[in-house]
């Protein structure tokens, strides 16, 4: 019997993508040198010699399980065989599906995304009938798909939550909008675009939400510097981080 938790073993089921060989892992390409992306000082953290590789783009194997980290068919694989049934284009829209953590993801080709999102929404097997968030995430070492848009959705009929995720390159940052679909993604694409610069197609009002309008740049890229503006709190003026004072 296992002294494991039945969580713990429930988590570790469902990170279902393949294991790497070492020799495989050593002929990616570098992201990263060290922790803490230090240059210009020395790195006093221990971590200067850690040398951080680009990950493959895998896909999980069948069968999926679901969210409780079976290895035999489950509910992921319900969800796949119901859309690439309602879906006509299954094989050319979807470049692969990733199952970690006991979540699942379908990583969508961004010209068939409006279309597959609204056959998750309609098909009554599938019904997924809320959007409950848009996100960006910014890879500058994934040439080609720096940027990612990544599509949150819930069935309240089935109780199930998915997600459709879709790149784009930083010279062509273009996604189309869900707001047709799913009307509740009009904020969320507006974020993400403030954020992250991704240009939602289609969309009724892409404009800034919490960045003043005339902001250069897009504040959560990696790439993005650090500085700031100067902030009064209480009488006292806290000057941004690139002008703080240094003790290196």
């Amino acid at each position: 019997m296992s002294s494991q938790h039945p969580e713990q073993q429930a988590e570790q089921a469902a990170d279902r993508l393949p294991a790497q060989v070492e020799e495989e892992r050593r002929e990616q390409p570098i992201a990263r040198t060290g922790m803490f992306g230090s240059k210009t000082t020395g790195d006093t953290s221990g971590y200067g010699g850690l040398v951080v590789r680009q990950s493959p783009k895998v896909g999980a194997p069948r069968p999926y399980g679901g969210p409780d980290g079976a290895a035999e068919p489950g509910e992921f694989d319900e969800i796949a065989d119901q859309l690439e049934r309602a879906f006509p284009d299954y094989g050319d829209a979807i470049e692969r599906v990733v199952i970690h953590r006991g979540e699942m993801t379908f990583f969508v080709k961004r010209e068939h995304l409006r279309e597959v999102a609204r056959t998750m929404r309609d098909d009554p097997s599938l019904r997924f009938e809320l959007c409950s968030a848009v996100s960006g995430v910014h890879y500058p070492q994934d040439t080609g798909a720096e940027l990612h848009s990544v599509t949150h959705l819930l069935s309240i009929t089935h109780n199930r939550r998915v997600r459709l995720e879709a790149t784009c390159p930083d010279a062509d940052p273009h996604v189309p909008s869900l707001v047709p679909v799913y009307p509740t993604s009009d904020w969320h694409e507006r974020e993400t675009y403030d954020f992250f610069g991704i240009v939602y197609d289609g969309h009724p009002a892409l404009t800034r939400i919490q960045m003043p309008d005339d902001w250069v740049g897009h504040p959560q890229r990696k790439d993005y510097p650090l500085g700031g503006i100067p902030v009064e709190y209480r009488g006292a003026e806290i000057p941004p981080p690139d002008e703080r004072r240094s003790y290196t």
